[in-house]
């Protein structure tokens, strides 16, 4: 590691507020231990547990860097013991428990997949937070499979673009909701099937209609609150429900009735406690039948802007309007 600086520019805000707390501070380069890789970063994706963890609402594992950052691509440039696969030069993104939004970063190396054919290090940085997520939720979690019918909550988000995406790629008829004309003309210009407006319909009667009264397969839901009671009216027959975060609250009062008689499954998941093991098992499940569709463009990456790393008070402010189609992403360059 003798070419490689002992500091680096990172974000790493002192204490929980706005955005304006997201300034750029030097910090020590880290170095990788057994099993991890250091990637000289070029390009972190930012995602809504960023904004939660600034403003003081999402505790962090225990022993995550205190940098901000869950996803970054980049260039290997030293690999700890026991780590076979990789090799400096190697050009990787990864998912990371935190320290994305900084100069250099330290990866699992069972976390760290190829940059897609094709990609540039920007568009690829924001793929693992929602490649990860959706594919652990809605495929593995959910079930899904080619011929049923999901409903996607927030469709122009990180999280919704993929899951459109991925969802269409194998097989599944996607509705989603968005909250204005534009954001769902956007949502079905990414290849969903259906865009309700919440703001201005009741997206469980919508759903009803689209599916002459039979709901969809599967809900994926990152709104939680009142929209729980409503996603179980939207579910078919066995039906699945996955939780991946709770807008709108984690708490709502359901009426089991429904549950009992669809037979309905209610699920979800937290992705950043979980361990290396099963991060790196989601890894080999993406690179094996997700990452393959990049070359064949049957999946792309969907960037809405990318910003400097030292404007990343903007690009939470940006983050937070709700304004932005797809991932908002932070360069190094």
């Amino acid at each position: 590691m003798s070419n490689i600086p002992t500091t680096m520019t990172a974000i790493d805000p002192a204490a929980a507020g706005g955005p304006e707390v997201l300034v750029p501070v030097s910090r020590p380069v880290p170095q990788p231990g057994p099993g991890e890789v250091l990637v000289r970063v070029a390009a972190a994706g930012v995602n809504r547990p960023d904004v939660l963890q600034r403003l003081g609402l999402y505790p962090m594992p225990p022993g995550t860097p205190t940098i901000m950052g869950l996803e970054i691509a980049g260039e290997i440039v030293a690999v700890g013991a026991d780590t076979p696969r990789w090799q400096v030069g190697d050009k990787v993104c990864a998912l990371v428990a935190g320290g994305g939004y900084a100069e250099y970063c330290v990866a699992p190396g069972g976390q760290c997949l190829p940059v897609p054919a094709g990609l540039s290090f920007a568009d690829a940085a924001g793929l693992p937070e929602t490649y990860f997520t959706v594919w652990s939720n809605l495929f593995q979690r959910g079930a899904a499979k080619a011929g049923e019918s999901v409903l996607v909550h927030g469709g122009t988000s990180g999280i919704g673009v993929t899951a459109i995406l991925l969802a269409k790629a194998f097989g599944l008829t996607v509705i989603v909701t968005a909250g204005s004309d534009e954001k769902c003309a956007s949502a079905l210009a990414l290849g969903a099937d259906h865009a309700i407006n919440y703001k201005t319909q009741d997206f469980a009667a919508e759903v009803a209609t689209l599916t002459a009264g039979r709901g969809v397969d599967i809900v994926l839901d990152m709104v939680g609150g009142d929209y729980i009671p409503k996603n179980i009216a939207s579910l078919a027959d066995d039906g699945r429900h996955v939780s991946i975060a709770f807008q709108r609250g984690p708490r709502a009062e359901v009426d089991f009735t429904a549950v009992m008689r669809k037979r309905l499954v209610i699920t979800g998941s937290m992705l950043r406690p979980r361990p290396v093991a099963f991060k790196a098992a989601v890894a080999a499940e993406l690179e094996a039948r997700v990452w393959p569709l990049f070359a064949q463009t049957r999946l792309r990456a969907v960037t809405d802007c990318v910003l400097p790393l030292a404007q990343a008070a903007d690009a939470h402010r940006r983050m937070e309007a709700g304004t932005h189609v797809g991932k908002i992403v932070l360069s190094t360059d």
